[in-house]
């Protein structure tokens, strides 16, 4: 059997070298495929994807045990640039583009692999996927719309060539249908450069929607994962994570003090 693009292995993150926020996590991400991370706020989502891209230090955190491999290597110790250089690009929660510069400036500044030629088509490439921006390129990324300013993120990103996206909360604040057109763009990204993405969503109902494969993430540890539509099917997904249960729906939110132990939980 082949190894997986990406492997994440026993993996635990400390902040402050007191506070353990990902205990002991385990999983794996395969050539092309995508791969959600699904979970409420708070439960070491975003901490992971900081661990394989290296923006760890940010955050006075740091990988305290287990491994990163990448390719059949471990970067679990390397910078961001390097863990770039490598492959692998990061669509940040935050902050997602320079707000003074204009979106021609925004996709210049990354440094990708090639010579100009080859950007120059990239950057073609990227706004056949992205129409929008091609009649953008003189406005600033402060005065962007926020579908926008997400368009433009995941435009920068692919500039530089990675083999595997990492998109950190492709929904937040945006419109249902801003959402849906960025995932019908995601996977024909996905189809046409084959690169593979591991995208974690607080939206269950999108990130399985697109996901071949999920894992469900609380309080820093992965306590459930499988093909998406045996994740779609599970009592507590449904429950918990969909809003789905006998008597009508329900948000993570009502029941977040729900007493029943979850059937993972045993």
């Amino acid at each position: 059997m082949t190894s997986p693009l990406l492997a994440v292995d026993k993996l635990e993150v400390t902040y402050k070298r007191a506070i353990t926020a990902v205990q002991g996590i385990t999983l794996a991400v395969e050539r092309g495929q995508i791969v959600a991370l699904i979970g409420t706020n708070g439960a070491g989502k975003t901490t992971t994807l900081r661990a394989i891209s290296g923006f760890l230090g940010i955050d006075d955190a740091r990988v305290s045990e287990g491994a990163v491999t990448f390719e059949g290597k471990r970067i679990e110790t390397l910078p961001p640039h390097e863990i770039a250089r490598r492959g692998i690009a990061l669509v940040a929660e935050r902050d997602k583009v320079f707000p003074n510069l204009t979106v021609a400036e925004n996709l210049a500044a990354p440094v990708a692999p090639g010579g100009a030629a080859e950007r120059r088509r990239r950057e073609a490439l990227l706004y056949e996927f992205f129409p929008r921006l091609a009649g953008l390129k003189r406005r600033l990324g402060g005065l962007l719309s926020g579908g926008e300013r997400q368009m433009l993120a995941l435009a920068g990103a692919l500039v530089c060539a990675p083999t595997l996206l990492l998109v950190d909360e492709l929904s937040l604040g945006l419109a249902p249908v801003v959402v849906e057109d960025l995932l019908r763009r995601l996977l024909a990204i996905r189809r046409e450069l084959g690169l593979a993405i591991l995208l974690v969503e607080q939206s269950a109902a999108l990130a399985l929607e697109i996901a071949d494969y999920g894992y469900v993430m609380e309080n820093g540890r992965i306590v459930l994962d499988g093909d998406t539509a045996r994740l779609r099917g599970h009592p507590d997904i449904q429950e918990f994570y969909l809003g789905q249960a006998a008597g009508g729906r329900r948000s993570y939110r009502d029941v977040k003090q729900y007493r029943r132990s979850r059937r993972w939980y045993g």
